[in-house]
């Protein structure tokens, strides 16, 4: 882990994987690279049109084939999508190939966040509330299962949390 070439953020919608990876990148020096925005670079649709043409399985698909793709990439800071970590294989190529950090947030807090966000098909026709607590008793396991590191970030600010990363990966 210490001095690992890739970072790979993995957390639930609204913990703040863009926006650190974003500044984490900058501080590394770093390439910055997002799972969903390369799915849409590949595609040339939005996330919410594959949801709505492919359903949850063809979007699956696609960001496992975006994550193979970006993993085989050196020196680099990855934010996943927040449900990257459902399947086994993505799971295992995070874990052999950087150093995995979970920015942990409370569902309070990413109801918050992702209500002035962009569209999150998940959320579509739900309570998000009661949505992003039935995701995280599922994905959260999976979570804690690959990090190397866990982060919360909880009311806190996007160069604190990365800051804290730096500090515990070296």
């Amino acid at each position: 882990m210490r001095g690992a070439p890739n970072i790979f953020l993995i957390g639930p919608m609204g913990s703040g994987k863009t926006a650190v990876g974003r500044s984490l990148a900058r501080y590394l020096g770093k390439a910055f690279y997002d799972s969903d925005t390369e799915i849409v670079r590949r595609t040339g649709v939005d996330i919410p049109y594959i949801f709505e043409k492919e359903g949850e399985p063809g979007f699956r698909e696609r960001e496992r084939e975006a994550i193979e793709a970006l993993v085989a990439l050196k020196g680099i800071v990855l934010a996943t999508g927040g449900g990257a970590v459902l399947l086994p294989g993505n799971r295992r190529l995070l874990a052999e190939r950087g150093c995995v950090v979970y920015l942990e947030t409370s569902v309070e807090q990413q109801a918050e966040r992702v209500q002035q966000g962009r569209s999150r098909p998940l959320l579509a026709n739900v309570e998000p509330a009661t949505r992003l607590k039935e995701l995280m008793a599922v994905r959260d396991p999976l979570y804690r299962s690959i990090a190397d590191v866990t982060v919360t970030t909880d009311g806190r600010r996007v160069k604190a949390v990365a800051e804290d990363i730096v500090r515990m990966i070296r």
